[in-house]
């Protein structure tokens, strides 16, 4: 039986590019899960989808999941703009290539064992959740750590 897990999810990246953090809170009944993650030189994009990747990546067994993300570039490139890069070999409508590709890729990965529901909210709207995954990420993105992710445009 899966487990029912919720997500919530943000990236921060100052002066994009620049520093960039991520953060995630996992929610299963009453427990909860925070984790974080940043990078001297990327963007908010990669930050975005980090913060999925690393949520989804420290799950040990296969869940049903609702993702909560405040950023439609996530959302809809996940659920809809991806199936359109993959025919037309990772090339956006104006045939340039698609940014973040390694990231996309590995986003996909993480959700083969996993039921996902994708749920976008409107940023600094007071939503608790993902005020507090805002001011993780921004934590992060000012305590930078990694080097061997940061800006790489595949």
């Amino acid at each position: 039986m899966y487990k029912n897990i919720k997500i919530f999810t943000d990236g921060s990246c100052i002066y994009n590019p620049g520093p960039g953090g991520c953060a995630a809170i996992l929610q299963y009944h009453k427990y909860e899960k925070i984790v974080t993650n940043s990078f001297f030189l990327t963007t908010n994009n990669r930050m975005e989808l980090m913060a999925s990747i690393i949520a989804l990546e420290s799950l040990k067994e296969n869940c049903n999941i609702i993702i909560t993300t405040d950023s439609n570039y996530l959302k809809e490139g996940i659920t809809t703009w991806i199936y359109n890069w993959k025919k037309t070999n990772w090339k956006r409508n104006n045939k340039k290539k698609v940014k973040n590709i390694d990231l996309w890729k590995r986003l996909e990965l993480s959700l083969v064992n996993h039921n996902v529901v994708w749920k976008w909210i409107k940023s600094h709207s007071s939503h608790y959740l993902n005020e507090k995954c805002d001011k993780l990420a921004r934590i992060s993105a000012n305590n930078p750590i990694n080097k061997d992710l940061g800006y790489i445009n595949k």
